[in-house]
């Protein structure tokens, strides 16, 4: 039996609901156990919205005892602000000592983290911090497009400081050893986007394809070794029109936005985030906490279901 640790997410948003249902769906594995790690009050309200009974094949962790003004839907306040952060702790305390095997992330609300006096800008760099890992990398998997970032939460004007040869070349390697090792794809082929413009325009729109780019993809290249192809930088919206139409399994994205814009165009509710260079699998739906339709039973629990579900696959991959 497989044991997910799920942080259930904002107790104010979409997160306790959207996983007791992922949790009660007919999508999730027999063999399969959910730990629900989140407020008790959340987690009982939002399996009445939807009419819904925990099985014992579902386990809920209490991490907060929030009062009902704490939980109102889409009214995050400084105590659910920190309940979603001991969710995500108690989740990842379960997997780093061995009684869960993999994460599975409801959305929290970064703002309300940092609001309670919790330095956060997301999951993903979060868990990397906690667990020790040296860099974590955004992977989103889809059904028709599969992208991953060189970074990740960060303003615009820091991007292109932060794309270096040492940050590209580690996520076109861990890219492509999930591919592998994850997707069951022996021989992938990535295509790399620009970070400027028409991939730079040989300079004249921007240097850091010449002076970072080709450099780092040549660094992968010797690091991966011949069983993988790599093409690019190039213009992005080449590469990722081309990894739709199947000719990459997979994109290597510079940015957020250059990434989930094309990813949630495509694949809304169904492309899982995952989370590479981690020590454990984890996996996140690929939307927010949706404050505007918490509470009102109209949540949409596809990207929970698919994110539980690729936890699952993964474990089994990697234990062989």
């Amino acid at each position: 039996m497989l044991r997910l640790a799920v942080s259930t997410g904002c107790p104010c948003g979409v997160g306790p609901e959207v996983s007791v249902l992922a949790a009660l769906s007919e999508a999730l594995p027999e063999d399969v156990e959910l730990w629900l790690y989140g407020d008790p009050g959340a987690l009982s309200e939002a399996s009445a919205l939807r009419g819904a009974r925990l099985t014992r094949r579902q386990r809920v962790v209490p991490t907060s005892d929030l009062a009902a003004c704490d939980r109102r839907p889409g009214n995050p306040t400084e105590r659910s602000g920190l309940a979603q952060l001991h969710a995500v702790d108690a989740a990842l305390g379960a997997v780093l000592d061995g009684t869960c095997d993999a994460l599975v992330t409801a959305p929290v609300s970064k703002h309300a983290i940092h609001r309670a006096g919790v330095p956060f800008t997301g999951h993903t760099e979060y868990l990397a911090a906690r667990s020790g890992a040296p860099r974590a990398v955004m992977f989103f998997v889809g059904p028709r497009l599969r992208v991953s970032l060189v970074t990740t939460h960060l303003p615009l004007a820091g991007v292109s400081s932060a794309v270096t040869r040492e940050a590209v070349t580690a996520t076109v390697t861990l890219t492509a050893q999930s591919l592998q090792r994850d997707l069951g794809v022996p021989s992938p082929r990535l295509g790399v986007c620009g970070l400027n413009p028409h991939a730079g325009e040989q300079g004249l729109l921007g240097g850091e394809e010449r002076a970072v780019l080709l450099p780092a993809l040549e660094d992968a290249r010797g690091a991966l070794g011949a069983g993988v192809a790599i093409e690019g930088p190039a213009p992005s919206e080449v590469v990722l029109r081309r990894c739709r139409d199947g000719l990459y399994d997979a994109a290597v994205a510079m940015y957020h936005d250059q990434a989930t814009i094309a990813s949630k165009l495509l694949d809304f509710g169904d492309a899982v985030n995952v989370t590479l260079g981690l020590p454990f699998v984890r996996t996140s739906v690929d939307h927010g906490t949706a404050y505007d339709i918490a509470g009102q039973g109209l949540a949409d629990p596809r990207a929970m279901s698919s994110a539980v579900v690729r936890a699952a696959k993964m474990v089994r991959a990697r234990a062989g």
